[in-house]
Parts: structure tokens; sequence; C-alpha cells
């Protein structure tokens, strides 16, 4: 099985968020076997790959959990595909637990294509201010994720979270997010539910943070960047139901895996 390790919405190597790529032949193999290839590799996404002509298939797995959606995972499925299969290729189209989702190139960016999840505001409780540390401004809940607006790029940046109080607050992860100083909006993302404390950089979660930011600061276009100690630049734009999200990417590995 050929695998691939992608640094996605990184410009240099050890920066953004590393991805595995594993590219199938054929059909898609066990779950289980997925699964633990996800487990052995031990990054926050491996992406499953199968080649159906004129899409491909993709399946996103955690060390513990297989997902619905993943953006990093994607800009890295993308980058291999264009570089590996089909160096002449604009547009990747991908079949997914999250329906048909579409890439493109555009020079040295990978735009997603996602469906946005606007979030509705919730009472904030006493749990999510000691589940991360700090004062929570207001709480916005996704179908996905649980979203705490906090005061400042500082307080960002400071965050130590209680990451098993984290993990009682929501089902799958906790976004922490404030106005940016140099960029539009800054953030954290942590999913210890899934076997990911804080993930370096996360696509899907901008399909939560692009309608509230868009709404917020009256703009569709935006940049963000999310302060993980690799950290990672995303190009942002409000399309309504949909959002895109673009970033770069760089190969850290290229291999095989024998089972």
């Amino acid at each position: 099985m050929r695998y691939y390790i992608v640094d996605a919405f990184a410009d240099s190597l050890f920066k953004g968020n590393p991805a595995g790529v594993c590219l199938l032949e054929g059909e898609w193999p066990q779950d289980n076997l997925m699964q633990s290839i996800a487990a052995e590799n031990n990054l926050s996404e491996t992406a499953f790959i199968v080649n159906r002509g004129d899409h491909h298939g993709l399946r996103w797995f955690t060390p513990k959990n297989e997902v619905d959606l993943c953006g990093h995972a994607t800009v890295a499925s993308a980058f291999v595909i264009s570089n590996f299969v089909d160096k002449n290729v604009d547009e990747l189209r991908f079949d997914t637990k999250s329906g048909i989702l579409t890439v493109t190139k555009e020079g040295e960016l990978f735009v997603l294509n996602f469906p946005a999840r606007a979030p509705r505001q919730i009472d904030v409780t006493p749990q999510m201010k000691s589940a991360i540390g700090a004062h929570v401004c207001e709480a916005h809940l996704s179908t996905r994720d649980l979203m705490l607006l906090c005061e400042s790029e500082a307080q960002i940046r400071s965050l130590t979270p209680n990451f098993e109080l984290v993990s009682q607050l929501a089902g799958h992860a906790v976004i922490v997010t404030a106005k940016g100083d140099s960029v539009d909006f800054v953030s954290r993302f942590f999913v210890p539910n899934y076997g990911i404390p804080e993930d370096p950089v996360t696509g899907s979660a901008h399909t939560v943070l692009i309608p509230f930011w868009a709404e917020r600061l009256g703009k569709q276009k935006m940049t963000a960047m999310q302060l993980s100690e690799r950290g990672g630049t995303l190009f942002c734009e409000n399309r309504g139901d949909r959002v895109k999200i673009a970033g770069k990417a760089v190969l850290y590995l290229a291999g095989g895996i024998f089972v």
C-alpha cells in the first residue's frame, strides 16, 4: 500500500498538520484494518483513497475512530494525487461521508469546497470555563462541535485546557476562538474523545468558524490562523451553505505499508 505523510496548511516542513495518505488498489479493506493502520500511524488523521475513475472515494480515520469530515487530510490527499497519480489534474472530486467534496488547485493553494456548519448560540456554563481555564464570552454549538468565544488572541495562545473536562463538554470536539491581531480570527481545536488532545490545524473546524466570523466581522473573505504549537494559516471564504478553505501543503514522507 503506497503511503505518504503530507504537512497540510503549511508552506514549510514541520508546520501545519501532518496527515497520512494511503493509496488503495481496488476496493476498501476491512474497516478494522484501516483503523489499525491509523492507530499505528498515530497521526491525527489517516486518509484512505480509492480511485473511481472520474472521482476518488475518500475516508478518514483518527487513531480511535472514523470521522465524517476532515480538511487537512483532504488537502493532503489532493496533494498526493496531483503529485503522484495525475500531475495534470486541476480539480478533484472526492466521494465521502459528507457527500461529494471538490478540491481545486490555484497555484500552490489547494482550495476545499466544504459544507458550512453554522453554529447556534447556547448558554455559557461554569464547566466550560473550568475546562479551558479562561473566561468564555459566548458558547455556540454546531451539528458536531462546541465553539467557545474568548476575549483575545493572547488568551487563545495561553490556554492550558483540562482535557478530562474538555472531553465531558462535547461528544466530538471543542473549538476556542477569538478575533485575531494580524489575521481576521484565530482558533485552537481540542479532540480528546478521538485520541487527539489538540489538533494542529483543522479544516473541518472552519466549517463552523467561517460562517460565524463572516457574520460577526461583516466580510466574506478572511484569513485565519490556528494557534497550535505547529501553527497553520487558512484562507477562508463564506459562500452561504458552503465554505471555501485554502492552504498549502508540503511532502514529508513517501513509502509503503506492508499488511
